[in-house]
């Protein structure tokens, strides 16, 4: 073999060893890292699960829908990776953390993407933290109902947002079909 077909040949290994069909776990070498202890948010008494990175699955990666500046990933606890039951809903105990990231910009303001039409991630600006338990969701009104779902925001350190939670629970509350999620379908082990 030449050495051009050689150095094609481990290319393309080496680019197809990176690419997993799995959700994976653990850190990314270049992502901020939070708080190491649990932080809980005072309104809704949700915490940011410490180490959810290595304890979570990242089950989606994707530009958000419904900003167009901006990339969401989503990493879900053991029980939420069971997958909804037959009522459609994920089982009490599902946690749901969201790292929003911004969308970089060129120096013109436009949003930058990739060769593949992608957002290209600039930095973190929000996590937040969807949790389904049976004490949660109680007590909202109309359009901010979430069945048994609540909200929680913090920053990329870790520490409490001043995020309006309303906004979160008024974007999910329209979505009964699949237990107020955007991403319901990805959520199986079946």
């Amino acid at each position: 073999m030449n050495p051009k077909t050689a150095f094609l040949c481990v290319a393309v290994a080496l680019v197809f060893n990176n690419c997993r069909t799995e959700p994976r776990r653990g850190p990314a070498a270049s992502l901020p890292v939070a708080a190491p202890a649990a932080v809980t948010h005072p309104e809704t008494g949700i915490a940011l699960p410490p180490n959810y990175r290595e304890t979570f699955t990242n089950y989606l990666s994707l530009d958000r829908v419904q900003n167009h500046d901006q990339i969401i990933r989503l990493f879900a606890n053991d029980i939420a990776m069971q997958g909804p039951n037959e009522r459609n809903e994920l089982p009490f105990g599902s946690v749901i953390v969201a790292e929003v990231y911004k969308a970089r910009v060129d120096g013109e303001g436009d949003i930058e993407v990739s060769s593949l039409g992608r957002r290209i991630r600039g930095p973190m600006a929000l996590l937040a933290v969807m949790e389904r338990g049976e004490h949660l969701g109680k007590g909202y009104r109309e359009g901010l109902r979430n069945g048994h779902w609540d909200f929680a925001a913090f920053t990329p350190g870790g520490e409490i947002a001043g995020k309006d939670l309303n906004s979160c629970r008024a974007c999910h509350s329209p979505l009964q079909a699949t237990d107020h999620l955007f991403s319901l379908d990805h959520l199986s082990r079946k």
